[in-house]
Formats: structure tokens, C-alpha cells, sequence
């Protein structure tokens, strides 16, 4: 209805003045409205110094050199950061740790399907691309597919904060908020086909194993021997398997899934299609444009870590170049892989002393200052820890030794532990559960069978003085899947070609011959038994 306009009264014009007043105190104490350019903050320091491939370390500018060093420490030390608001700031990216295959970023950007890196940085002060990331392509070794699995800009790019404000900016002068949703907390990036990651050893006894020492040593978390505990570091919140199905990370035995839930109850998996929604919801084709912001991100890629020396030169294994990396950098601790251990163990139903097995056994080793331990088994100066040893029996697998052999083995195995009142255990892990795997192999003093996945459970055994792995190939042939994984835990590791051992300082080179992968595997059972007698002897070391 239409009308007169109506007379303010004297309270109108009080109440319209305190608020002219209120808004100006605002904009002088609190920086709003402002009258040009951009309301982005600043808040996260440049990389200046970041690794590079060879581990030279890239200069900060001399001016600002101190400064930046000591913030950019601050911020790996201070896991418990406030989170930024990129509704109005879009924090410049750094790296807090880099690896071939092993990046740890802070404040990456995510927009239809590419990573972006914001800085105000050239590209060049940044680890090659190609030494991060690659297309997640599976891996087949053909120049073709070596080809295919360069990472292009499709892959990851850099973009200085002008461009990502012209991207993903809101209007200033409108006070707009940015385009850009924060994925809060810490994500770990997975970015492999299952290839490999629907494999027991090659997603724990890799992956994880690559994953929790990079991010230990990131922070510089010292894992106290007597309580290590998972919550010590910085909490993982996601994992996401950008190129794997919900099946494509499992395996087939169901210990990857079992694993990852009892290490991290909590942690939240995102798998291909998750990853393929977050693309489609960036996917704009267009303006306005708009991003996803991960607060702290590892990003960790098989292909980039195999162009790394360690891994694609010596080992082929991509978990060496995360722990050789933190060893380097001496940040990371002597008991890193207990945290995980001791939480997966103690989820199985073992018991706290079993639990504490190894780390017992190494104050006793100290105790004696280096001279030879007399290990009839002792973990403490009062009770000896009886002496377990566990034939991971794959006699019903694809891969077998000759039945003769085995028999023979068996009967030494048995008869040497009769005379030394050792525990023997003969076992198919088919035929148990988890839990009932992990109890044994958390007392295991000696771990043996034919190449393959049961050996694996490597990583749930104590680490003791004389903790050893056996494991038995075809003549000729050679993995080094297992021997780099006991070497990385303390463990000593004998591979045996029917009659013969080799150990450390041997160098063995990947070796498949025909037969490798068959049920004619021999082994001269005297000599497993006498490795083993020797190595509790402390005569074998």
C-alpha cells in the first residue's frame, strides 16, 4: 500500500548513529570493508628451502633467510596449527617433507581432478613434479607405459595467489567469499592403481610402512620405547585411494583392511568414486571456477618413488625411499613402527608383556654394553623369553617346496626344537584367523618359509637380538621384498637356495627363473636348522 513516508523520531536517529559508529570501529579494529584490492591474508610462509631430488637444499633469499627458516620449522613442530578460514584466505602451499613418492604438503589445492600448488615461489624451488606424482597409471614395464605415467600439468600445476584468486576469488569489493571448500584435518593421498595395493605386503608391509615413518619423522615425533602409543602424532584422518574401488585396496586374506581399522579406528577411507565426486563437484567448465583446500596432505605415488635411487635403483621397494629419507634427516625414532605394531597386536587380543618382548630385549642387549648376549631367550635379567619358532607351511599353495623336502624339514625343525626345549609351530594361516596368526607371530622368535605372502607377518614380530626371517626361493631366484623389510626393522634375514644362504653384506639381485613360482622348490633341511641354532647361539650374528 502506498502512503506518506514516515518521520523518523529521535530513537530512530540515535539507534542509526550507534550503528554508523559501531561499523567504523569495526572496519579500524577489525579490517573490514576495505576500500581496495584483495581481502586475502597471507598466512603460511613461501617454501623457500625445500629438497629437491639429489637432497641439495635450495637457498631462502638472503634477506629473509633466518626468518622463514625458523617459521617454516615452527610450522612442522606445531602440529596442533589453527585451521585457516579459505573463505577469505587462500594460504600459500609449502612442503614439510619431501621423498621421492613422499610429500607432505600444507595447503594444496584440488580443482577437476589436478593438485595445485599456490605460491608466490617460482615452480623451480619446488621438487620436480615427475619426483611427487604421476599419472597413477598401473605399472608395466614397456617405454610406452614408462611414458604414460610422466605426470603432465593435468597432473599437478603451479599457480601464483593472483592466479588463484582470478580462479577461485570471491569479488573484494562485494566481500564475496572464496570458491574454495577446506578438507580439514590430515589426508593421506594414495595415488596407485590396486596393482598392487590389494596385496598383504605390498599395503602393509609398503605402503604403511612408508606412510607411518614419513609422517613420525614430518613431525618429529620420538616414539617413547616404554608406552609408544599411535596418538603421539598428529592425527591421520583420511586415506583416499584415488585410482581404487572399495575392493581395489583389499585383499584377498582381508588383513589390509584389518590392519588399517585396528592401527586407526577412526580414520575415514575414501576410495575412486569419492575421489571422482570431488572432481565433478570442481568440474565447472567455466566460471565461476571452484576448488577443494586440504589443510595438510601426504601425497604418496609408486611411480614417483621408483624414479627415487633407493627404490629404483637398490631395492625396488617404495616404503626405502620414506625411511631412508627420515633416517638421513635423523628425525626419525629407533621404535617408529611400535606405535603400529603394539595398536594392531593389542586389537588381536595379545598381551601387554608380549607386547613388550622386543623393547625388554634391547635393555638387556644395552645392559651388557655391546658385548655378545647370551640369548637363551632372555628379554629381562629375571625371566628368559622362551625361544619360538614359527614354518609358515605353503605346501597347499601355488608355490610349495618338494613334498621329500618339506617332510625332511619338518622332522629337523622338530627334532631341534625337542632338544633345546623350544617352541615349534608348523602352520597354513589359511586355516587360522587373524587374531590367531598375530598372537603367534608377536611371541615368533624365527620366522621361515617359501617366498610369499604369510611372511609378511614380518612386521608384528618383536625385534630382538636374534629376531630372523628365513626365506626360501628356487634356486637362482630372488625378491628382495622381504629382506629390505626385515633389514628396516632390525631383523636379520637369510635367503637359502636349497644348501646354500646368503645374508648381509651379500648383494642378491632381483631373479625370476623358471621354477621360481612352482611346486619343485628343494631346501636341505640341516641347513635351516643350523642357521637357526647358530643365530640363538649368537654365533651367527
Amino acid at each position: 500500500m502506498g502512503g506518506l513516508p514516515r518521520t523518523r523520531s529521535l530513537r530512530d536517529v540515535v539507534l542509526i548513529l550507534l550503528g554508523a559508529t559501531s561499523m567504523h570501529l569495526a572496519s579500524v579494529f577489525m579490517g573490514f570493508n576495505e576500500p581496495t584490492g584483495s581481502i586475502i591474508v597471507k598466512t603460511e610462509v613461501s617454501s623457500h628451502f625445500v629438497e629437491d631430488i639429489n637432497n641439495t637444499v635450495v637457498a631462502p633469499p638472503a634477506e629473509d633467510r633466518e626468518t622463514s627458516r625458523e617459521r617454516d620449522v615452527q610450522k612442522v613442530l606445531d602440529p596442533g596449527k589453527d585451521t585457516v578460514d579459505v573463505s577469505f584466505q587462500l594460504p600459500e602451499t609449502t612442503i614439510l617433507s619431501h621423498a621421492p613418492g613422499w610429500t607432505v604438503f600444507q595447503n594444496i589445492y584440488m580443482a577437476n581432478g589436478t593438485l595445485y600448488i599456490v605460491s608466490s615461489e617460482p615452480a623451480s624451488s619446488f621438487p620436480h613434479t615427475r619426483m611427487m606424482t604421476s599419472t597413477g597409471l598401473a605399472a608395466e614395464n614397456t617405454p610406452e607405459n614408462i611414458a604414460a605415467r610422466e605426470p603432465t600439468a593435468r597432473d599437478m600445476d603451479f599457480l601464483t595467489p593472483a592466479e588463484a584468486r582470478r580462479r577461485w576469488g570471491g569479488n573484494s569489493d562485494k566481500a564475496d567469499r572464496n570458491r574454495v571448500w577446506s578438507v580439514g584435518g590430515n589426508t593421506v593421498l594414495v595415488n596407485e592403481p590396486p596393482q598392487f595395493l590389494d596385496h598383504y605386503y605390498h599395503f602393509c608391509a609398503e605402503l604403511m610402512l612408508g606412510v607411518w615413518p614419513f609422517w613420525l619423522g614430518t613431525y618429529n615425533i620420538q616414539v617413547d620405547a616404554s608406552a609408544p602409543s599411535v596418538e603421539a602424532a598428529p592425527h591421520i584422518d583420511r586415506m583416499i585411494f584415488s585410482h581404487a574401488e572399495a575392493t581395489g585396496w583389499r585383499d584377498r586374506p582381508g588383513f589390509n583392511s584389518y590392519f588399517l581399522r585396528a592401527a586407526f579406528p577412526s580414520i575415514t577411507v575414501e576410495v575412486e568414486t569419492d575421489w571422482k565426486d570431488r572432481i565433478a563437484a570442481t568440474a565447472t567448465h567455466g566460471i565461476p571456477e571452484r576448488a577443494w583446500h586440504f589443510d595438510t596432505l601426504m601425497l604418496t605415488d609408486r611411480s614417483a618413488a621408483f624414479r627415487g635411487e633407493s627404490c629404483g635403483s637398490r631395492n625396488q621397494r617404495i616404503a626405502s625411499e620414506a625411511v631412508e629419507h627420515m633416517e638421513k634427516r635423523g628425525t626419525l625414532s629407533k621404535w617408529w613402527w611400535e606405535p603400529l605394531r603394539q595398536a594392531v597386536l593389542r586389537f588381536a587380543g595379545v598381551d601387554q608383556e608380549t607386547l613388550e618382548i622386543g623393547v625388554k630385549a634391547d635393555a638387556v642387549a644395552a645392559r651388557k654394553d655391546g658385548a655378545e648376549v647370551d640369548w637363551a631367550g632372555s628379554t629381562s635379567l629375571s625371566k628368559p623369553q622362551p625361544i619360538v619358532i614359527t614354518y609358515i607351511n605353503r605346501q597347499g599353495a601355488r608355490r610349495h617346496l618338494i613334498d621329500e623336502d618339506h617332510q625332511a624339514l619338518v622332522q629337523a625343525l622338530t627334532a631341534m626344537c625337542a632338544a633345546h626345549s623350544w617352541e615349534l609351530n608348523i602352520v597354513q594361516a589359511e586355516h587360522l584367523t587373524h587374531d590367531e596368526q598375530l598372537k603367534l607371530v608377536a611371541r615368533t622368535t624365527v620366522l621361515l618359509g617359501v617366498h610369499g605372502n604369510g611372511l609378511t607377518h614380518l612386521i608384528m614380530m618383536p625385534v630382538t637380538p636374534i629376531s630372523t626371517v628365513i626365506e626360501i626361493f628356487y634356486p637362482e631366484g630372488y625378491a628382495n621384498d622381504y629382506k629390505w623389510t626385515a633389514h628396516a626393522l632390525g631383523m636379520k634375514h637369510f635367503a637359502i637356495w636349497n644348501d646354500t644362504y646368503h645374508t648381509y653384506p651379500d648383494q642378491l639381485w632381483p631373479n625370476y627363473p623358471e621354477g621360481f613360482q612352482g611346486t619343485q622348490i628343494p631346501v636341505y633341511a640341516p641347513l635351516i636348522a643350523r642357521i637357526i641354532q647358530d643365530r640363538v647361539a649368537g654365533r651367527l650374528p
